[in-house]
C-alpha cells in the first residue's frame, strides 16, 4: 500500500490543490473510472471545506492533513483538522430534496453529500480534532478491462 500524505494551510484557496493532488493519486494503477474521480474531487472538497472551516482559529499554525491511501480494492483518504470535533449522528435532519422548504437552508448539505458520493465514510471527532475518512472501492481488474 502507497501513501500520500498532504498538509495544507487552513484556508480555502488551497482546495484546488487538494482536488489535484488526491484526484492524480486516485488515477494511478489501478485507477478508479472518471466518473468516481468526479466524485471524489466532490467528496474531498466538502470534506476540506468543512475540516478548514472547523479549525480552531488558535491552531492556525496547524496544518489540515490529507492522506491518500493507495490499496489495490479501494482509495482512501482521510482528512484531519484541528477544530472541536462533532457528532455526525447529531446533525439536524434536512427537508427532502424534493421540498420547496430545502430552499431555505444554504448549508448543511456536505456530510450528507459525502455519504452519496464515496462507498464508506467514517467520522472520528476528538476534542482536539476530526478526522473524516472516505473509501471508493475500486473496480475489479477484469470488470475494468470488459467495461470501457
Amino acid at each position: 500500500m502507497a501513501e500520500i500524505h498532504l498538509e495544507i494551510p487552513p484556508r480555502l484557496d488551497y482546495l484546488a490543490v487538494v482536488r489535484l493532488v488526491v484526484a492524480t493519486a486516485a488515477a494511478l494503477d489501478p485507477p478508479l473510472p472518471e466518473s468516481r474521480l468526479d466524485d471524489l474531487r466532490l467528496a474531498v472538497t466538502e470534506a476540506c471545506s468543512n475540516a478548514i472551516k472547523a479549525h480552531r482559529p488558535e491552531a492556525e499554525d496547524e496544518p489540515v492533513i490529507v492522506s491518500c491511501h493507495l490499496e489495490s480494492d479501494c482509495f482512501r483518504v482521510d482528512i484531519r483538522d484541528r477544530g472541536p470535533g462533532f457528532d455526525p449522528d447529531a446533525l439536524s435532519e434536512l427537508p427532502d430534496t424534493n421540498d420547496p422548504e430545502r430552499l431555505q437552508h444554504e448549508s448543511g448539505l456536505g456530510i450528507p453529500l459525502i455519504r452519496v458520493l464515496t462507498d464508506d465514510v467514517t467520522f472520528e471527532p476528538a476534542d482536539d480534532g476530526t478526522i473524516v475518512s472516505m473509501t471508493l472501492d475500486r473496480p475489479d481488474t477484469e470488470e475494468s478491462i470488459l467495461t470501457p
